[in-house]
Parts: structure tokens; C-alpha cells; sequence
């Protein structure tokens, strides 16, 4: 029915557009400019028919680069795995996952492909390091750092967390090299051989290959790759198993980007408290919001036995390996544990991160990478949507990858082998578990630009599947 109103008419036809794949998931429309002239209206008619597109939820307004069509529940089926609770076990991480990051693959579908210059927040990091390392004077190189980092990186991240819900002291920081060694403290300081801790499941493979390490039992709670671990399955095994310890990522979790509502942190929270238990919380993704930045966990930890856990890694830089650890009644205990395992954290670096948070640019840069990832997350689950009618995918409102559900006869373990011939390196599901579930299942990171030799590699990946009924 043709409408009277030319705004009407213009957002009828963007919407048909949309509807017939004219522009695809992630794809951005034509500028307001090209639209007043294709379409000879004026610029308010314009702004008005696409305000009303966005207010539907069709499109999404982005900040100097225009608006972009944006994903619908009707368009994109979220995956639905669930794993059944079984006892706990002891860990025995695949070999498979060692091949993975031999490879430096874990965040990347080909790894030797190397390409574009380095980010302007990378560039400017680069010159507040070496600032901070041109200012070490005399003899400082013969000083170790003290234990818990540098005071003034520990005061940027103390405002940083403020800024967030949380009002952490410097004092009840402590740095660490990367969140795998802060998570490792935490296991170490509230855990003894042979205890049982929950994890969520599908969950961190790095996780994994800890507990394996400190000869810790698991035992898997099934959660949801939108919503995080199902808190009513975690009243379930803390009932039924002595539990001392549970690790969960609250914001953005791998590898579907779960986010738990906060009506889920504070039944966590109670069933940490009635269980005596210690939470430790993996936080490491939170600052790759595409939206608001949640609370973390912590921030509503009135019993003192959260530890939380995160660094620089996800929304910075890999290499810096520099993170943090705010260790709850276990600090002190931490504090000793670090000086075994690490002794101290480079001084100039510290204090090179710490000027560069503080002047601004670390919160500039994750103005940019929010608006670069967010890009890279819709053209990567545009491009799965053409796969198969039966596929699912999560669409993470922050995190660097998305949880692929395939048809159930695909086995992406057996896969693996013949992908990697072709030079594309997976992630398979089972990774992600102890108990060899979500086979049918992949992780597929948008960490980093989707230019074409990638877009080939993740287009070649359904001829190269192999089914289970063919084994």
C-alpha cells in the first residue's frame, strides 16, 4: 500500500530492500546524501524514514560512518546446545588445542596472514612505553618492582573500575603477567589437589588446561552462549557435590559472548555465600562492549570471596601480557604467589600502560575498536547466514568471536585435519568441554579485519565439513 507521506514511501522501500537481501545483515545503506538525490528528497525526509528504521531495530545509526543494517531474532537463530550435569571428573586437555596455539590460531582462520598497518591506539601505546622506558634513570634496571605493580598503574585501573560500579583501593590490585596467570593465582590460593570446581560449559579451553595443570576435578554447569551459566544447574551441583570454587565470565564470556543479567549475578552471589564458596570471576572481555559496559561481578560482592580476574589482552594488545587481580579474603595469599611465580612485573612497562591510560587514550582506542569490531561482527554473521537454513549463531554484544551451531550430523573435530590442508585453522567445539560434547559446534573469531583472503577461507569451510554418518 503506498503511503502519502514521502517518508513513509522511502522507509517502505529501505525496509523491502532489507527483506530481499538488497543490502545484507552488517552491510551499510546508501549515504543520506546519495539517498536525497537518487530519491530527490530532502535531507529531513531522509533523517525521518531512517530514525523510524532504526527505532524498529532494522538498521543502526554509527557514529561518521552511517547506518547499517542490523540483525533481527526473526533473521538470526541464537543456538540452543545444552550439556546434561554429570559428575566430576579429572581434566585432560586435547592435544588438538596445543596444534591450535602452536599455530597462533586461537583468534584467527589464518593465522600467516599478516597484513595492515598497526592501529592508531596500538601506535600511540607504543610511544607511552617507550616514553616511560626513556625516563628510567640511573641504576633503576638492578630494582625488582614490588610485588602487587607499579602504584600508579594500579591507581588508573582503580579509577578505570570506578568508572565501571566498582571502587577498588590500589592496594587490593595486583598486577599479573595476563589474566591465564591471575586466574591461575586465584586457583592456587583458594584451591588444594583433587578439589572440584564448576565451570561453565561450553567455556574457556584455558581454564581447562589449569585445572588440568593444579590436578583439579570439574565439573561443568550447562550455560547459555546468550545468557551465561544456568544458575538453577549451579544449585543443582553445588547440592550434590562438595564444590570449592566456581569460574565464571560474567560479561561477554567465550566463546558465544554470554552476558548475565544481574538478577543472575546476586542468585550466584547468595549460592556462594550459603555453599562457602569462591567465585572467581574471568573479566578479561568486558571492555569490548559494543554498548554499555557492564558492572562486573565484583562490584556486588558484599561476602569479599569474589576474585576478579582480567588484563589488556582482549581489548588491547596480546603482547603486553600484563593484567591484574583483585584477590577478595585470598589477596594476601595472592600477593605470595605471585612473588613465587613471577617475582615482579616489568616496571616501564607498567608505568608506560599507566600514562597511556592516563591521558586519554586508552579510552579513546576502545572508542575505535568498539566501532571496528562491531563492523567485523556483522559482516562475519552475514556471511554465516548464507551457510544453511539450520544454522545457529550467537550474536555477541561484546567479545571477539561467536558460537557457531552446525547441523547435528557435522563433526568439526574430524574436520579439522582436512581444513587445515586447505590452510584454514578452526576451533572446534569440543574444545571448549571435558566431556567431548558440541562436536557440531565451531567458535569463529571476528578479532580481526574480515578483508577478502578471510572471507574466502570462512566461505570454503562448509565443503570442507565432515559428517558423522560418513565416519
Amino acid at each position: 500500500m503506498t503511503s502519502d507521506y514521502r517518508y513513509q514511501q522511502l522507509e517502505n522501500w529501505l525496509l523491502q530492500g532489507i527483506q530481499q537481501q538488497r543490502w545484507r545483515l552488517g552491510e551499510r545503506l546508501p549515504s543520506i546524501r546519495n539517498l536525497c538525490r537518487e530519491q530527490n528528497l530532502s535531507k529531513a525526509t531522509v533523517q525521518h524514514a531512517l530514525q523510524r528504521l532504526e527505532a524498529q531495530g532494522a538498521v543502526e545509526a554509527r557514529p561518521k560512518a552511517g547506518y547499517f543494517v542490523t540483525f533481527q531474532p526473526s533473521v538470526v537463530k541464537q543456538p540452543v546446545s545444552r550439556v546434561s550435569i554429570e559428575a566430576p571428573r579429572p581434566v585432560n586437555v586435547s592435544d588438538l588445542l596445543l596444534d591450535i596455539m602452536r599455530r597462533s590460531a586461537a583468534f584467527d582462520l589464518l593465522p600467516d596472514l599478516h597484513a595492515g598497518d598497526l592501529p592508531p591506539g596500538i601506535v600511540a601505546l607504543n610511544r607511552a612505553i617507550g616514553r616511560s622506558l626513556r625516563r628510567q634513570r640511573g641504576d633503576d634496571f638492578q630494582y625488582y618492582d614490588e610485588p602487587a605493580g607499579d602504584v600508579g598503574l594500579r591507581e588508573q585501573l582503580s579509577m578505570h573500575h570506578a568508572r565501571r560500579g566498582w571502587a577498588v583501593p590500589p592496594d587490593q590490585l595486583c598486577t599479573t603477567s595476563g589474566c591465564q596467570h591471575a586466574l591461575f593465582l586465584a586457583l592456587m590460593a583458594c584451591c588444594e589437589r583433587g578439589d572440584v570446581v564448576a565451570v561453565e560449559s561450553p567455556g574457556f579451553y584455558g581454564v581447562l588446561q589449569l585445572l588440568e595443570q593444579l590436578e583439579l576435578r570439574v565439573v561443568e554447569v550447562p550455560t547459555s552462549v546468550a545468557n551465561g551459566m544456568d544458575i538453577d544447574a549451579l544449585e543443582e551441583v553445588l547440592a550434590r557435590w562438595q564444590v570449592k570454587a566456581c569460574i565464571v565470565s560474567p560479561a561477554f564470556a567465550t566463546p558465544g559472548g554470554a552476558l548475565m543479567s544481574v538478577e543472575a549475578k546476586q542468585r550466584l552471589l547468595t549460592l556462594a555465600e550459603y555453599h562457602d564458596l569462591a567465585v572467581i570471576e574471568d573479566d578479561i572481555y568486558a571492555d569490548t562492549a559494543l554498548g554499555p559496559v557492564p558492572d562486573p561481578l565484583k562490584a556486588l560482592d558484599a561476602g569479599n570471596r569474589v576474585i576478579l580476574c582480567s588484563s589488556f589482552s582482549k581489548s588491547l594488545s596480546r603482547d603486553l601480557r600484563l593484567g591484574w587481580v583483585s584477590g577478595a579474603r585470598w589477596h594476601d595469599r595472592i600477593l605470595h604467589l605471585k612473588l613465587v611465580t613471577q617475582l615482579a612485573s616489568s616496571r616501564y612497562l607498567q608505568q608506560g600502560v599507566a600514562d597511556f591510560m592516563a591521558d586519554g587514550s586508552y579510552t579513546a582506542h576502545l572508542r575505535r575498536q568498539r566501532n571496528e569490531l562491531r563492523a567485523r561482527r556483522d559482516r562475519l554473521i552475514a556471511s554465516l547466514h548464507a551457510w544453511s537454513a539450520e544454522l545457529r549463531v550467537s550474536v555477541p554484544m561484546g567479545g571477539l568471536a561467536v558460537w557457531v551451531e552446525l547441523p547435528p550430523n557435522v563433526d568439526t573435530l574430524a574436520s579439522y585435519p582436512k581444513a587445515l590442508e586447505q590452510g584454514v585453522v578452526i576451533t572446534p567445539g569440543p574444545l571448549f568441554s571435558v566431556s567431548g560434547q558440541f562436536k557440531n559446534c565451531l567458535r569463529i573469531s571476528y578479532a580481526h579485519p574480515w578483508d577478502e583472503r578471510r572471507v574466502a577461507a570462512l566461505n570454503r569451510l562448509p565443503r570442507l565439513f565432515v559428517s558423522r554418518s560418513s565416519d
